[in-house]
């Protein structure tokens, strides 16, 4: 069982970094998406789709 985060950012106001924080950090894998639109169908972002093909049953996943 893994910890495994994803994040979106669309704006220079946002960061990656912020979100981690907010989750808590430690993960044992992070996807990531900078600067796609949340408007972008989550399964046609890169990051969202290799998470897509990586996640098990059993992990921990935080959005």
């Amino acid at each position: 069982m893994s910890r495994i985060a994803y994040f979106r950012v669309s704006t220079t106001d946002q960061s990656i970094e912020a979100q981690r924080h907010a989750f808590g950090g430690s993960f044992d894998r992070e996807f990531s998406d900078d600067g796609v639109s949340g408007a972008v169908v989550a399964a046609k972002r890169p990051g969202f789709a290799a998470l897509l093909d990586y996640v098990r049953e059993g992990d921990t996943l935080y959005v």
